[in-house]
């Protein structure tokens, strides 16, 4: 529940960070968004997106030793730790978002351009840059390979030990307690990563913005929206 409260707390900041501005675009006749703006937007944008991230790492983690270790769980999973997860995924976070911020600040854009999208997402504002953006879009995904990989990699060795020391519980209503556990954490973790290669391979694949802000509606809005009524509908 710490972990849920962060991630809760995470969800209501990200949607906070690009929601309010569309819903005032969308009553508004004017939709100009200053430059400052637009990078502060980018900034917010981006560690909330790394928190989530993380914390569904942790969250995994967290299910790992419930299922794996379950009589050392409240030795290992202790309050300083869960604190100390927290922390460093907020400061791993903010490394990604300062690296973003520092390749959003390099680009040159014309006096006034029109963003194909809802918010300031990186990705359509190098597109929309007038010097040569090739370099900024090479570290660009290596930044989204590590800061994305890494903890995608974490949750899928979790997710591969809790399977192994699931399929060795004799009883199958012991297995499904088991696996009722991490049921809420995994519909989740499928929605966040589903969605985000959805979005960011859709941006890279395919030259419609439309079909982009449609996909990033659903991984900004709705994601987050349902997060609380799962973990609701376990409880």
């Amino acid at each position: 529940y710490f972990f849920l409260s962060n991630l809760s707390f995470v969800d209501i900041c990200f949607i906070s960070t690009t929601i309010p501005k569309m819903l005032v675009n969308i009553l508004a006749e004017s939709k100009n968004i200053s430059y400052i703006g637009c990078l502060v937007q980018t900034c917010f944008f981006t560690i909330f997106v790394g928190m989530d991230d993380f914390l569904l790492t942790v969250m995994a983690y967290d299910r790992f030793v419930a299922i794996c270790y379950p009589l050392q769980y409240l030795v290992i999973m202790n309050p300083r730790l869960c604190s100390l997860l927290v922390l460093v995924s907020f400061l791993i976070s903010l490394l990604d978002t300062q690296l973003h911020c520092l390749l959003m600040s390099q680009l040159s854009f014309c006096t006034n351009v029109e963003i194909s999208h809802f918010f300031c997402d990186p990705a359509q504002l190098l597109k929309l840059a007038c010097n040569d953006t090739s370099t900024s879009e090479i570290v660009i995904y290596i930044i989204g390979v590590i800061f994305g990989g890494v903890p995608l990699s974490g949750v899928i060795f979790s997710y591969y030990k809790i399977i192994s020391s699931i399929l060795r519980v004799p009883s199958s209503s012991g297995r499904y307690k088991a696996f009722v556990t991490c049921g809420s954490h995994l519909s989740v973790v499928c929605l966040f990563y589903g969605t985000a290669f959805v979005v960011y391979f859709s941006s890279t694949v395919s030259h419609s913005p439309k079909k982009g802000a449609v996909a990033s509606v659903v991984y900004m809005v709705v994601i987050p929206m349902l997060n609380p009524i799962i973990y609701s509908l376990r409880n």
